[in-house]
């Protein structure tokens, strides 16, 4: 976009002008982060006057910031000054509205002094958020510029893991066998969940490490059951025996080796298979993106063939709709987007694909090969040439192997500041699979995910 300003001698009274913004609650943290203001009436998720209603009410000067704009950008324009500025305010703004903020020149004075009558409205119902008086200096000289590309900002919270928890919290908790919380992260994880209805855990491991890792994070056990049993094999196959019993719906895997935990849950007598192999699927949170993406498999299949992919997919896909996505599209990831024998990822893609269509894979939109750019991105599936429903849109990547899969997660953690929650698919239960660096919102968010899930399961779905 061209601007150009308007300097004090061409200025007029009665010149006007306007801009339009919608603001929404990514605004209001990033003010809150630039200005040092964490006044919680203005924050997402929280309620900052008591009435238990979350207001995510407008800044005031981040309102008043709009007419800034306005001077800044369009009239008077490049190189104006702020001499002065009042606000009266008549009402208030929330996330998700629509602002109109107009300034209008009511008088010229002397050393390019230019009186503005400020106001900004609420388009949608009229309603005036405030007005004012600003005093600027006027640019001397006429100018011109295009827009100017500003850094852009990415706030990293994590939206898609907070509408998880919420739709998980009005569910029973389900019942939970905790294998071996025997130190404080993976006890301290078990007891938030319980914290947050979301789990009933029951720990199953050593009575006395248990206690002390609770003494170590200075948690209460309160009456919390725990399953005595010394050894982290024992405790894995008496946790599949909870769930082999009805006592338990879930599996959490605590502080020991992911493969004692499979081992048990695999075993032949009692043990937890469903009819498909078992696969692990990554729901990833990452700040910027409009939905959660699900990456698999990136900690079980190592190099999994074309029979192994199809329960992958078919996995995620379940996985998706359990967390409320409708019509999950899942990317078949390679290194190309066109098939080329040499290449044996990208020949699983176009049978993947192609089963989907003839209903071997069912629930969602299958397409591939992708490369991770045209299976993320719509800019880059245009400029491809791609035309399918999945590319640019893609809710879950499915990867070649372990090696791509466990690199394109922790890329995501560590450089896009993502959020993961891990669980096996697969079995009769889900699997809570937790990583020891996963911070309390990981592991709150992988038991919802279970949640979800295991009630979706329990309807026969």
């Amino acid at each position: 976009m061209q601007y150009h300003n308007k300097p004090y001698d061409q200025l007029k009274v009665g010149d006007s002008a306007e801009l339009k913004r919608i603001c929404t609650e990514d605004d209001f943290f990033v003010f809150a982060s630039n200005s040092g203001n964490h006044n919680p009436l203005h924050l997402a998720n929280e309620d900052g006057d008591g009435d238990a209603i979350n207001e995510a009410i407008a800044p005031a000067l981040f309102v008043g910031a709009l007419i800034s704009a306005v001077l800044g950008n369009i009239l008077p324009g490049a190189g104006t000054l702020y001499k002065s500025q009042n606000f009266e305010f008549q009402d208030r703004a929330h996330a998700g509205e629509e602002l109109l903020a107009r300034v209008t020149v009511v008088a010229k004075r002397e050393n390019r002094e230019v009186v503005m009558e400020t106001q900004v409205t609420r388009p949608s119902d009229g309603a005036v958020i405030v007005t004012g008086t600003a005093v600027v200096i006027a640019p001397e000289k006429e100018m011109s510029f295009h827009e100017i590309e500003v850094p852009g900002l990415v706030v990293q919270r994590h939206r898609h893991f907070d509408a998880l928890l919420e739709r998980s919290r009005p569910l029973a908790a389900i019942a939970t066998a905790v294998v071996a919380p025997e130190e404080p992260n993976s006890l301290g994880g078990a007891l938030l969940a319980a914290q947050e209805t979301i789990i009933e855990p029951i720990l199953v491991g050593d009575p006395d490490k248990i206690a002390e890792a609770a003494r170590q994070a200075g948690l209460s056990l309160g009456n919390t059951e725990i399953v005595p049993v010394k050894g982290h094999y024992d405790a894995a196959n008496a946790a599949v025996d909870l769930v082999a019993e009805g006592r338990a719906s879930a599996l959490m895997k605590g502080h020991l080796h992911t493969d004692d935990l499979l081992r048990a849950a695999l075993r032949k007598d009692r043990g937890l298979r469903a009819g498909r192999r078992f696969t692990h699927v990554f729901v990833m949170d990452v700040p910027g993106q409009p939905h959660p993406l699900l990456v698999t498999d990136a900690a079980i299949n190592i190099e999994p063939d074309l029979e192994t992919k199809i329960d992958i997919t078919q996995n995620a896909i379940d996985l998706a709709i359990s967390l409320g996505i409708k019509s999950p599209k899942a990317g078949i990831l390679s290194a190309v987007e066109t098939v080329n024998p040499a290449i044996r990822s990208s020949i699983d893609a176009a049978l993947l694909s192609k089963m989907a269509e003839r209903g071997q894979i069912r629930g969602g939109l299958v397409d591939g090969p992708l490369a991770m750019d045209n299976a993320v991105s719509l800019a880059a599936a245009r400029t491809k040439g791609i035309v399918s429903e999945v590319a640019g849109r893609a809710d879950i990547l499915v990867v070649p192997n372990l090696d791509a899969g466990n690199m394109l997660a922790k890329q995501l953690t560590y450089i896009a500041h993502a959020e993961g929650a891990g669980v096996v698919l697969g079995a009769k239960v889900p699997i809570i699979l937790n990583s020891r660096a996963d911070d309390d919102k990981a592991r709150l968010a992988s038991c919802a995910v279970a949640a979800l899930h295991a009630e979706r399961l329990s309807r026969g779905a």
